[in-house]
């Protein structure tokens, strides 16, 4: 069989881990199939694949744009594919072949502000019909989907009356390793790792750390999000900007607490990430955080400064069992990816 793997955000934050373990895990499963990994220019330049079954595919194409929905079908057909996976919510609606989809979130659905684009908001409006009609389309002619978490998959059959049977849930994995190098900041501080869109919440989270002048370290890529906000900081919020692996290891075992205080996730991995290095989490009181952290995260009222502020100033480390950890392998996950590849084949 051959598959093929839409990999352009394969450099991005989030999703690009999901799809950078998938590929990494899946090479060292399969030894039958081949694949062909489609990339775009930066990527295909420096991604090495895992062996002579792995091919690359030039596919220097925008996601989320009408030429992605005009190109990748073409480059799809082209490579005379069994099987395509797509791991984000962008299905190219025009291609008639076998497909899988992975949804992440549907975070867009909910919260319809320009406040989260830097488009025109009557721009913005269209592409977001855009996005409603492709997800609509490309999740009726997907073959199985995979959502990342039971919330994800109550999201789509809520929205998308997409039938139960036809959603795989498959979590995501930790795997990273402890830094035995010196603490990057000077202690104590509270972390937050991810980006700055609005639903991220993040002018309340400065806001009750501005209240108890705590020091915040901000890890993010410095993109529009990040430095519109600036102008929100004060002396106390410290932008550390992008992080490698072996630096975001460092700052999770250095941390007085990750604060993740989300309005909305499809996932959350920077709070496991936290929690496998024995660094406490303060949650947002929703679904998606009770459902992957469960007893061994502080919640709080995410739309609340004070609420944050309390939940902050009672910092408590909790015991995790080692077994908690089993169900968030990205090598089971690579595993049951790979299951469904065979099994979509022959629907």
């Amino acid at each position: 069989m051959r598959i093929g793997i839409d990999a352009r955000l394969l450099e991005e934050t989030g999703v690009g881990r999901y799809i950078r373990n998938l590929i990494g895990e899946i090479s060292e499963l399969d030894k039958k199939n081949e694949y062909a990994v489609f990339l775009s220019k930066k990527s295909y330049a420096q991604c090495i694949l895992p062996n002579s079954r792995w091919k690359k595919v030039l596919a220097d194409v925008r996601w989320h744009t009408l030429k992605e929905q005009w190109i990748m079908p073409r480059l799809f057909r082209s490579a005379n594919l069994d099987l395509v996976h797509i791991p984000y919510h962008n299905p190219p609606i025009f291609y008639s072949g076998p497909m899988i989809v992975t949804i992440h979130d549907l975070t867009i659905l909910h919260f319809n502000t320009g406040k989260a684009t830097t488009l025109p908001q009557p721009l913005y409006q269209l592409k977001r019909l855009g996005y409603w009609v492709e997800l609509c389309i490309g999740l009726k002619k997907s073959r199985r989907i995979i959502a990342v978490s039971e919330t994800t998959k109550r999201e789509l059959i809520d929205h998308f009356r997409v039938p139960a049977r036809k959603i795989i849930v498959t979590y995501e994995g930790v795997n990273m390793k402890r830094s035995d190098t010196r603490a990057l900041i000077d202690a104590p501080y509270l972390l937050y790792v991810g980006n700055a869109y609005p639903h991220k919440n993040l002018e309340n989270l400065i806001a009750a750390t501005q209240k108890l002048k705590k020091k915040l370290v901000l890890v993010g890529n410095d993109d529009f999000f990040y430095r519109r906000l600036r102008s929100k900081m004060s002396d106390n919020v410290v932008f550390f900007g992008p992080a490698s692996d072996e630096k975001l290891s460092n700052l999770y075992q250095h941390a007085d607490a990750l604060v993740s205080p989300s309005l909305m996730e499809g996932f959350g991995l920077p709070a496991l990430e936290a929690l496998s290095f024995g660094c406490p989490v303060l949650a947002s009181n929703i679904p998606i955080f009770h459902e992957i952290l469960g007893e061994y995260a502080s919640y709080f009222n995410p739309t609340d400064p004070k609420s944050i502020a309390k939940a902050v100033s009672g910092i408590q480390k909790k015991r995790i069992p080692p077994d908690f950890f089993a169900r968030y392998s990205w090598q089971h996950m690579a595993s049951e990816t790979l299951q469904i590849y065979e099994g979509s084949t022959c629907i």
